[in-house]
């Protein structure tokens, strides 16, 4: 073989060879962080995003947190610089001086993340990136900076543009079912067998939203039960003594139970896309569906009751009359329902529908509710509608049956 050749079979060994393989350049952690953000060669700047990830992965929590503090403080911005930037653009509003302000107003360590997220598979180690400083930023607020500028970042990389709707089910891979178990969060999966009880029967639905670049990840999904009429207990639903229902024959699809994923993804919003977008999928399949509900847990109400003044609910109200008044009345100093159940449902635009008491008489559900549940109404029609009222002045839209409840639990006169 030729001299020329030997080269050339060089060259494209190394071009091809993958990247994780490479050898480690050696260079200190915060030189090649800069170097990554400065290289315009697309071959080179990703062999050096791919040894980043590497070092990141092989690191352990103290070098985690040294890493997120290099970001916040040597790939911070400049404020004497941002200042410049926009005193130049307000004197003459150009396309140069606006490219000089947005550049200067956005943080290297934005580019080289979105650097980083070039290599093959890098979103979900960003992801887990991510889960690792949300460990760190509650006793770090220097570090909160660095969150906002992932959670700006993943706005638009998790955009739902690009997120796939799949259904889960008994003949999905056996990694995505194992996933399902190790990730639902409401009603927990005990074993394989109350897996196959929540798949397999044609009265259950399992959806899921994925990314092309974690194909084998569910991000959140939702489990849905097909019904005749609203359920008012969790354990109808899940028993494994009840009769399968046709799914023509049904008329309620209950989203029993909704799970997000990846701790990474936190505050990213995909449930509202996710339950429009099943609730309309199953009413072009099933033309029978005429009711979209949940049954949901009020994780928040038994701390709740520990703490309101006893003089301001009656002695004599039931469990599903108090769990009204919270859901309706019990609200944060921005007016917000303190319960993030309801706050997520609300503002998707659901009303609350009715509330029952012995619905979870699980211990988790015991503790965390003491046995209330509730159904939140998905009505199509109206969605719109009921989101513009609670995000503008906070109104909680509720069936006159919850409001009733409601006024049975005080003493005063809200």
């Amino acid at each position: 073989m030729s001299l020329l050749a030997d080269l050339l079979s060089t060259v494209f060994e190394r071009a091809t060879k993958p990247l994780a393989q490479q050898a480690d350049s050696g260079a200190p952690l915060d030189e090649m962080m800069r170097d990554l953000v400065r290289n315009h060669d697309e071959v080179q700047g990703m062999v050096l995003a791919q040894q980043i990830l590497n070092r990141y992965h092989a690191m352990e929590d103290a070098e985690k947190k040294a890493f997120f503090l290099m970001l916040a403080q040597d790939m911070d911005i400049q404020p004497d610089q941002v200042r410049a930037a926009l005193d130049a653009y307000e004197a003459d509003q150009t396309k140069a001086t606006y490219r000089a302000f947005v550049e200067a107003a956005e943080a290297p360590r934005q580019e080289m993340l979105r650097r980083l997220n070039q290599v093959p598979g890098a979103t979900g180690q960003l992801v887990a990136m991510r889960a690792d400083l949300l460990k760190l930023v509650r006793d770090h607020p220097e570090l909160a900076p660095v969150d906002l500028d992932f959670r700006h970042l993943f706005a638009s990389w998790f955009n739902r543009g690009f997120l796939v709707l799949r259904p889960v089910n008994w003949d999905s891979p056996a990694q995505i079912l194992e996933k399902i178990i190790a990730y639902e969060a409401v009603h927990a999966i005990d074993s394989w067998d109350d897996l196959r009880a929540r798949l397999l029967p044609s009265d259950r639905r399992c959806f899921a939203f994925f990314h092309p670049s974690m194909p084998n990840e569910p991000l959140i999904f939702v489990e849905v039960a097909l019904t005749r009429g609203v359920p008012s207990s969790i354990h109808s639903v899940l028993t494994e003594d009840r009769t399968e229902l046709p799914p023509q024959e049904a008329d309620t699809a209950v989203f029993y139970s909704i799970s997000n994923c990846q701790a990474g993804l936190a505050s990213i919003s995909f449930g509202n896309s996710l339950i429009k977008q099943v609730a309309g999928d199953l009413a072009r399949d099933l033309p029978g569906l005429k009711t979209f509900v949940t049954l949901s847990p009020i994780p928040g109400l038994a701390a709740w009751m520990e703490s309101v003044d006893k003089n301001e609910l009656n002695p004599d109200a039931e469990i599903d009359e108090v769990a009204a008044d919270f859901l309706l009345n019990a609200k944060r100093l921005d007016g917000m329902p303190i319960d993030p159940v309801a706050r997520f449902h609300l503002g998707n635009g659901a009303m609350v529908h009715a509330v029952h008491a012995k619905a979870d008489l699980s211990a988790k559900g015991q503790a965390q509710s003491k046995g209330a549940m509730v159904n939140y109404l998905y009505d199509l029609s109206k969605i719109a509608e009921n989101v513009q009222a609670f995000t503008t002045g906070g109104q909680v839209v509720a069936s006159s049956a919850v409001k009733a409840q409601a006024r049975n639990a005080t003493r005063i006169k809200r």
